[in-house]
């Protein structure tokens, strides 16, 4: 006997799989485990290189926040560099993973598990930066929360803050297909990273990984001149957007885009 879906059960199955909390039930421990066999450390600094340090250092930038630690590769490159780094992750298994990091490397991580649509309730005092990097941002699915997290980023920086805030380049692959050069963000080698499927309102990515296990990260495809716009909306004054850490760049050509925001206007 054949079985059929109706049009509601679609829609319930597809609201299901867009939750903004659903990434708590991904980020299982053995898909943690394997994290940085996609992200290739030594690669990704190589890739980036000074980047963010050298933002942060330019603008006199000390204390940070990071606000998608992840399995911590951007806090403990900034601990490396002399900066005072929170680090923070709503994933409790992505904190003790970085935590471990830290510790492997002769360094001790500042963590807190908070939710960044009540991050202040988590985190207290003032930053002179937050960074949200990783493309964790489009873990958001909704747009009041991902308006609540960009104010209670806004409220915990300085007068003077800024945000750095990255996502993939989900205009070139809604509008292009799907293409990556692996050279900056996931640069493992032996990894796969690619959407099963992907429309205006979901992007549910694959990884596939050489001992043949696979699992999937629900995520909402941002477009760049939206998450712009959201961060204006919410009260930054200038918002510069790079290309795989480029200033000027072909639209469809970057795998991600970096936004660096200021709180208050800063003359050149």
């Amino acid at each position: 006997m054949e079985t059929t879906t109706n049009d509601s059960e679609t829609l319930a199955v597809a609201a299901d799989q867009r939750g903004t909390d659903l990434y708590q039930e991904q980020y299982v421990q053995s898909f943690v485990e394997k994290w940085d066999e996609l992200i290739d450390w030594e690669a990704r600094a190589e890739g980036e290189g000074q980047f963010f340090i050298d933002i942060l250092k330019a603008r006199g930038k000390e204390k940070i926040l990071d606000v998608a630690t992840g399995t911590g590769f951007h806090s403990i490159q900034l601990l490396k560099a002399g900066f005072d780094v929170t680090s923070a992750d709503g994933n409790a298994e992505m904190l003790s993973k970085a935590f471990e990091n830290a510790r492997d490397r002769n360094m001790v991580l500042h963590t807190a598990h908070a939710d960044w649509r009540w991050l202040n309730k988590d985190i207290h005092g003032k930053y002179d930066a937050i960074i949200c990097l990783g493309n964790s941002f489009t873990h958001l699915f909704d747009e009041q929360d991902r308006r609540r997290a960009l104010a209670e980023f806004y409220a915990a920086l300085r007068w003077d803050g800024i945000l750095i805030i990255d996502q993939r380049n989900y205009d070139g692959i809604l509008d292009n297909g799907f293409s990556s050069k692996h050279k900056y963000y996931y640069c493992g080698d032996k990894v796969s990273a690619e959407p099963e499927s992907i429309d205006e309102k979901l992007a549910r990515f694959r990884y596939s990984f050489p001992d043949g296990s696979q699992y999937h990260l629900n995520l909402f495809p941002l477009r760049k001149a939206y998450m712009r716009k959201l961060i204006s909306e919410v009260g930054f004054q200038r918002t510069k957007t790079y290309g795989d850490f480029q200033e000027t760049y072909q639209e469809n050509e970057p795998d991600f885009f970096v936004h660096v925001a200021e709180k208050t206007h800063r003359v050149p």
